[in-house]
């Protein structure tokens, strides 16, 4: 075992353990893609499932989306290889793509939403309750801010999901794992990567700018991924301004009155009664 998979799986066991993202009796689809990140994913849970005493079931997914130049001959040779489980699932949503945004829109929103439907349509057909993502620490840091400054919003990719309909969880156990570190690993394991044609032809993408801001401030500073990862799982919700969270036009009448140090309490009503044994009104005080 290399030094970049004891990495790797480190992070990935560490991801999966604060999660609680696999437990005993799964069903996971595991989406592979065809790029290194679901490659590496997929070989990860393959090894932590023999280290680990959990049982659990690995099921390769690739959804072949019929954009121009597929080739999933080394994949499949690829899979049946190690002896993974797998399906191919043909599916034009390239085509759907394509018609649909306009030249000069990124096509990554619409693309992922279709694939993600087909993905979750297998995994209730075929009785899956786990779903894992090939997301890494990276994706999750950029999605964050690109969301803050695109969007308007705070949020990014969550580790562990419950789906719409709640019949499925999304995991994404390489959520702590770098994505320089699995470059490395898939150089070194010699993956069979199939390109993207469809967004990876497309320039000026906003998650390449974002990406390459994050890695412009790491060289100052390169605790700053960690550091944006760990905010994600450590927020301050009193600090934020979300209206829903903190009923600001009625703060006031959660203040507490001030109760001076040495004054007892009971004074007050022993001096209101004092005051009524004279004759005095309350309101006078």
């Amino acid at each position: 075992m290399s030094r970049i998979e004891k990495k790797l799986l480190h992070y990935t066991g560490r991801a999966i353990a604060d999660y609680n993202m696999i437990q005993n009796g799964d069903r996971v689809l595991v989406c592979v893609s065809g790029g290194k990140d679901s490659f590496t994913m997929l070989r990860l849970l393959h090894l932590l499932r023999m280290r680990s005493n959990k049982q659990f079931d690995l099921f390769a997914l690739t959804l072949d989306q019929a954009q121009p130049g597929w080739d999933d001959t080394e994949l499949k040779g690829w899979l049946d290889s190690y002896g993974y489980a797998h399906e191919v699932l043909h599916r034009d949503t390239y085509s759907v793509v394509i018609d649909k945004i306009p030249d000069g829109k990124t096509y990554c929103s619409l693309c992922s939403r279709l694939r993600r439907g087909h993905i979750y349509r297998y995994a209730k057909d075929h009785g899956f309750n786990k779903v894992a993502l090939g997301h890494h620490r990276d994706d999750l840091i950029e999605s964050l801010l690109m969301s803050i400054l695109y969007s308007g919003e705070i949020r990014s990719m969550p580790p562990k999901l419950l789906t719409n309909d709640k019949h499925h969880i999304v995991i994404r156990p390489l959520a702590y794992c770098q994505e320089a570190d699995i470059i490395a690993y898939a150089g070194e394991q010699a993956f069979p990567i199939i390109p993207c044609n469809l967004c990876g032809s497309q320039k000026n993408m906003t998650r390449a700018r974002v990406k390459e801001l994050i890695a412009a401030l790491a060289q100052d500073n390169p605790k700053v991924p960690s550091n944006m990862l760990n905010a994600i799982g450590n927020v301050r919700q009193s600090q934020l301004m979300d209206e829903n969270l903190w009923n600001y036009k009625d703060l006031e009448k959660e203040l507490v009155p001030y109760q001076k140090p040495g004054v007892e309490t009971r004074q007050a009503p022993e001096k209101q009664s004092k005051l009524s044994a004279i004759g005095v009104k309350s309101e006078a005080i």
